[in-house]
């Protein structure tokens, strides 16, 4: 029987995605703060969504995840999936 060695590397290349476009205006909008559970990460929230009720966001989601090791849960992604814009803390 003939050996058969196989490349473990991904050789294909990714494709550069563009991002999403900017929000015009934050006026009227709803916005969703993600809190991945990381230390810190709620208190820069908290600023981040002063901010944005000053600069006219109309209402604002914020939303944890259980733990920052494992992605969010359905129930998560469904309670933000309404806001025009996400705001993910990645802090420590």
């Amino acid at each position: 029987m003939p050996t058969t060695l196989v490349n473990p590397m991904n050789e294909t290349t990714p494709e550069a995605a563009r991002p999403p476009a900017r929000l015009a205006a934050l006026e009227g909008r709803t916005i969703a703060l993600l809190d991945i559970s990381k230390p810190g990460g709620s208190a820069f929230l908290d600023r981040i969504e002063m901010h944005l009720k000053h600069r006219g966001a109309s209402k604002i989601i914020r939303a944890m995840k259980p733990t920052f090791a494992k992605p969010a849960p359905a129930s998560v992604i469904e309670s933000i999936r309404s806001a025009a814009a996400v705001i993910e803390a990645l802090a420590d």
